[in-house]
């Protein structure tokens, strides 16, 4: 069987209420959304125009988890308060599992925290090597400029295969997403190229290291066996992960159900995110999560998440 799934020093939560009575709401009435991304990593709006977006679409928490970096987080927190938006501190980690990919997404950490900054730095450098190395296949398959291309779409983030694929669409070698990550960037692919990320067990010590709680991202997405999945729970709760998107972006109906008992299986708490990158793509819309099923115990009442209001 194949799942189709694909505290710190300085404060981690910064809220503004938009009214006296959204203190008083309960954790149901509120929108949460604990997985999105900036200009800072692979997302189209700055951390200013996502927290302005994230107003707009009504969303009371929201996380911003850049890959790799959390050097947007200081614009986002002078922007969260003004917009009446509660701004929790995120991060998405690149790990290696058994030679697989996985993202695991920080919540409430201190960006500051020296070990955490020193295992990014890490990554980032494996990121960099690995957009060279792109740029250099694709060149061999016959698309010039792709590296310095792609950095064309990186405002000040890292560069990823988001920034390529974009370049590659406008350049017309595919019409959109769907059709360039089936034609290149994937394995066996022009422009794919195997890396070996953080260990699963560092990315996690991290997140927990810097305040955080370590979260499975969208483990639909992964495409393992539900035996393999198994044991990449197991391991990352002995790591000390301690969460798993339940709602999470490309996860239908059967993955939300599958998640959630895996939640309740392995003690995990359930998280809701977006995976929000573009606004052009209107099915990962800030704030557009399904509600968690009602067996599951949600990420915000974690100790570090702890929300004035929230309970």
């Amino acid at each position: 069987m194949v799942i189709q799934l694909a505290r710190a020093e300085s404060p981690p939560l910064y809220r503004q209420s938009r009214s006296d009575d959204c203190q008083l709401q309960n954790q149901e009435a509120m929108k949460y959304d604990f997985h999105s991304h900036s200009t800072f990593s692979d997302g189209t709006l700055t951390p200013t125009q996502l927290l302005q977006r994230a107003a707009d679409k009504r969303v009371d928490v929201l996380a911003l988890t850049d890959h790799d970096n959390t050097d947007g987080l200081a614009e986002a927190r002078m922007v969260a308060k003004e917009n009446g938006v509660q701004l929790v501190n995120g991060v998405e980690v690149s790990a290696s599992w058994r030679k697989r990919l996985l993202h695991i997404v920080g919540l409430g950490i201190d960006p500051e925290n020296a070990d955490l900054a020193s295992g990014l730095a890490q990554v980032q450098c494996a990121r960099l090597e690995r957009a060279q190395r792109m740029g250099k296949d694709l060149e061999r398959h016959g698309v010039e400029g792709a590296y310095e291309g792609a950095q064309e779409y990186c405002q000040e983030g890292l560069l990823s295969r988001t920034h390529f694929a974009r370049f590659l669409i406008d350049r017309g070698y595919a019409k959109d997403m769907k059709q360039v990550f089936k034609r290149y960037l994937v394995n066996g692919k022009p422009g794919y190229v195997s890396t070996e990320w953080a260990a699963l067990e560092d990315a996690v010590s991290w997140i927990k290291g810097a305040g955080g709680v370590a979260v499975i991202a969208h483990p639909a997405r992964y495409k393992l066996t539900l035996t393999k999945m198994k044991e990449m729970l197991a391991d990352f709760v002995d790591c000390g992960g301690e969460g798993i998107e339940v709602i999470g972006s490309g996860h239908n109906d059967d993955d939300i159900r599958l998640t959630a008992a895996l939640a309740t299986d392995y003690g995990l708490l359930a998280s809701v995110g977006s995976d929000f990158h573009d606004p052009e793509n209107g099915r990962r819309e800030l704030g557009h999560v399904a509600a968690l099923p009602e067996q599951c115990k949600p990420i915000w009442q974690h100790n570090a998440l702890a929300l004035q209001g929230a309970h």
